[in-house]
């Protein structure tokens, strides 16, 4: 698939922690020619993934153009203010990975609070939408894009109420933005990964066998193939990459 996205400007959320998808995601993006933005909530993370991309780059005589982008993506200020620093470094935007969010709380839904339903909706819709809705408007003005956003492959899991109906959410925004960006040639789909071979996953769950783990690289690689003009006849789809662990 080399060079896939040669010459396409992708917007990346969730690019913060080292062995994560996010990181992932843009560096298999850099690799197929796209010219990148990556936004996470912390400075020193962002720069710190920004520097491992533009050094993968030297290490095969590539140069990996990047923006760092720093924001609370459920602000939607701040949001709106990655989305115009997009365009005026590059004039334009073709694909946004919504990758922004994670579970963080996992307890019984009768222990959910209030602030627990608030964050975990936030982190991991919220971001999505206000991401989603802004950059709209500028994929439209340029001739269509491809927004790829992360559900959850296989049935909701117990402990994880608010994480679950966040998930279920992105399928129905995905379905909603699809229908919506057909006559303006904006595709939209997700990923729907199973459990995922991040350096937290493992350091968390301290697996003895990770066959049935789907790689992050492997995820990187379909979210490639939904950015690029090889998936032009794919759009309101939710595709699980689950690996072996089916």
């Amino acid at each position: 698939m080399s060079g896939i996205l040669k010459g396409k400007v992708a917007l990346v959320t969730g690019v913060s922690g080292s062995g994560q998808v996010g990181q992932a995601v843009a560096q298999a993006m850099a690799e197929q020619g796209a010219v990148l933005g990556v936004v996470a909530r912390t400075q020193t993370n962002v720069e710190t993934r920004t520097e491992e991309l533009r050094r993968s780059g030297t290490r095969v005589m590539r140069v990996i153009r990047v923006l760092p982008l720093t924001a609370d993506l459920t602000n939607e200020t701040e949001v709106n203010q990655v989305v115009d620093r997009m365009i005026s470094e590059y004039g334009r935007i073709e694909i946004l990975v919504n990758l922004a969010g994670g579970l963080t709380r996992y307890k019984p839904a009768a222990e959910h609070t209030l602030e627990d339903w608030q964050h975990e909706m936030g982190n991991n819709l919220l971001t999505a939408f206000l991401c989603s809705r802004s950059v709209f408007p500028r994929m439209r003005d340029s001739g269509g894009g491809s927004i790829i956003n992360f559900a959850r492959a296989g049935l909701p899991q117990a402990n994880m109420v608010a994480y679950n109906c966040a998930k279920a959410g992105i399928e129905a925004l995905t379905r909603t933005l699809a229908l919506e960006g057909k006559d303006a040639a904006i595709r939209v789909n997700a990923v729907a990964p199973g459990l995922v071979d991040t350096e937290s996953n493992i350091a968390a769950m301290k697996p003895k066998d990770l066959k049935r783990w789907v790689k992050r690289q492997d995820i990187a690689q379909a979210a490639a193939f939904l950015a690029s003009d090889a998936s032009a006849g794919i759009t309101g789809q939710v595709i699980p990459v689950t690996g072996l662990g089916i």
